[in-house]
C-alpha cells in the first residue's frame, strides 16, 4: 500500500456530512442489500412449481436455481472494482434500476418456458452484485476500529433471501404468478429513487485512478485477496450449503417431515444471519485472526462430531446451531480482516473477488453429499471431509494471516 492509502485509510469518517450520518448511510446500504438479495431469490421457492407447470427434470429445476447464483457470485467481481471508481451513490442505485428489468420479465411474460425463465435468471443474477457495493461503501463511512461491526451489521442484509423464502409462495397463492415479482420490482423502484436522492460516499474515501484490467490485476497480486477467498469460501460457502442442503439432509438423514426440516432450516439461518455482525463486532475488540481462529476450530470440532451421525436430540441439533453461528461469526470476520488489511483504493475489488468466492464455495458441498450419499448411503463421509476442510483453514489463519495482519496493525499503530 503506498503512504497516501495507509494515511486515507487511517482518518476517521466525520459524523455527519449535509445531514448524512454514518449510521444513516449503513442503514441505507443494508436496505438495499436486502432488497436486491430479496429479488435475487424469487426463483428458489418457486422451483417446485416450475418443475411442474413445465415438466422440468431434477437437473433443469437445479440449473434454473444455480443460474442467478452463479451470475450473482461470479458479477460481483466487475462490479467491486467499478464501486472503487465510481461509489456506492453511483452504483446501488444503478444495480436496484437494473434489477427491476429481469423482475418485471420473469413476472409478466417469463414463466411460459425454461428458455425463459434461464434468460430471466441471468440477468436476475445483478441483484446478487450488490454484496460488492455495500462493503466498501460502508467501510469508508467508518474508522478502523469499527469497520469489523459495521460491515457485520451490513451483512445481515443477506437476510433479504428469508423474505422471498417466506413471501413468494404465499403472493403466488393468493395474488397470481407475477405477484411478488411487480411487488418486488416496486420496491426496488422506491429504493433506487431514495438511494439516489439520499445515498452519498464518503468524504476522502479513496478513488481509484487505475484502469479497471490494470487494477483487477494489481488486487489479485494482493495476498490477502487469496487468503480472504479460502476463508469466505469456506465460512459463507458452509453456511451457503447448509441453507441449500440441510433440508434435504434432516429429511434423508432422520426422517424428518418436509415443514420440520424447512423450519430447522430457517433456524440455522436466522442464527448465522444474527452471528455475522457479532464476528465482526469482536473481530472490532480482539482482531479478526482470533475470531476465525475460534470459529473455523468450532468448525471442524463440530462436524467432526455430527460425522458420527449422532442423535438428531440434543446432539446433532447443537451440532448444527454451533456451525450456525461459528459460519455466520466467520463471514463477519473475514471482511473485518479486508478492512483491516486491503489497500483503501481496492476494497471493492478485493470484496468482489472474494464474495465470489463465498458464493461460488455453496455449491461444492451439496454436490459433495449428495454424491456420497448415493455411493455409500451415509452422510457422515462429507461431514468428515468438512472438519478436515475447516482444519485445514485453521492452519491457514495461524500460520499465513495471522502474521499479515499482525504486520498490518504494527503499521497502524505507528502512523497515529
Amino acid at each position: 500500500m503506498n503512504p497516501r492509502s495507509r494515511e486515507e485509510d487511517m482518518t476517521n469518517a466525520p459524523a455527519t456530512i449535509h445531514g448524512r450520518t454514518p449510521a444513516l448511510m449503513l442503514g441505507l446500504a443494508t436496505l438495499g442489500f436486502a432488497v436486491n438479495f430479496w429479488a435475487w431469490a424469487l426463483l428458489s421457492p418457486l422451483g417446485p412449481r416450475f418443475k411442474e407447470l413445465l415438466g422440468l427434470s431434477a437437473g433443469q429445476q437445479a440449473l434454473l436455481v444455480a443460474v442467478p447464483v452463479i451470475v450473482g457470485s461470479l458479477g460481483r467481481i466487475p462490479v467491486g472494482a467499478l464501486t472503487d471508481r465510481f461509489g456506492g451513490r453511483v452504483m446501488f442505485p444503478i444495480i436496484s434500476a437494473a434489477t427491476i428489468v429481469p423482475v418485471l420479465f420473469i413476472g409478466v411474460a417469463g414463466q411460459t418456458s425454461l428458455a425463459a425463465l434461464l434468460i430471466g435468471g441471468f440477468f436476475l443474477g445483478i441483484g446478487g452484485t450488490v454484496f460488492a457495493v455495500g462493503v466498501p461503501f460502508v467501510n469508508a463511512w467508518f474508522p478502523p476500529h469499527r469497520r469489523g461491526l459495521a460491515v457485520g451489521v451490513f451483512g445481515t442484509g443477506m437476510g433479504g433471501t428469508a423474505i422471498s423464502a417466506l413471501t413468494t409462495v404465499p403472493l403466488v397463492r393468493t395474488g397470481g404468478a407475477a405477484t411478488p415479482f411487480v411487488i418486488t420490482a416496486v420496491v426496488l423502484a422506491v429504493y433506487a429513487v431514495v438511494a439516489w436522492l439520499v445515498l452519498r460516499d464518503a468524504p476522502g474515501r479513496s478513488v481509484a485512478t487505475q484502469p479497471l484490467m490494470e487494477r483487477m490485476a494489481a488486487t489479485l497480486k494482493l495476498s490477502i485477496t487469496w487468503q480472504a477467498c479460502v476463508l469466505y469460501a469456506v465460512a459463507f460457502g458452509g453456511y451457503v450449503a447448509f441453507s441449500v442442503y440441510l433440508p434435504a439432509y434432516l429429511q434423508t438423514g432422520y426422517g424428518l417431515e418436509q415443514a420440520d426440516a424447512a423450519n430447522r432450516m430457517a433456524g440455522f439461518v436466522v442464527l448465522a444471519v444474527l452471528a455475522r455482525p457479532l464476528g465482526g463486532w469482536l473481530s472490532d475488540r480482539v482482531g479478526p485472526v482470533p475470531v476465525l481462529t475460534g470459529v473455523f476450530v468450532l468448525i471442524a470440532v463440530m462436524a467432526g462430531v455430527q460425522a458420527l451421525t449422532p442423535g438428531l436430540m440434543p446432539i446433532g441439533t447443537i451440532a448444527f446451531l454451533t456451525m450456525a453461528a461459528a459460519l455466520g461469526a466467520g463471514s463477519g470476520a473475514t471482511f473485518a480482516l479486508v478492512a483491516q488489511v486491503a489497500p483503501s483504493d481496492k476494497v471493492g475489488t478485493v470484496t468482489g473477488l472474494v464474495g465470489a468466492a463465498g458464493g461460488l464455495g455453496g455449491f461444492v458441498p451439496p454436490l459433495v453429499m449428495g454424491f456420497l450419499y448415493g455411493q455409500l448411503g451415509s452422510y457422515g463421509l462429507g461431514l468428515a471431509l468438512l472438519a478436515v476442510t475447516a482444519a485445514l483453514t485453521l492452519a491457514l489463519t495461524v500460520t499465513v494471516i495471522r502474521p499479515v495482519a499482525v504486520h498490518r496493525k504494527t503499521q497502524q499503530v505507528g502512523a497515529r
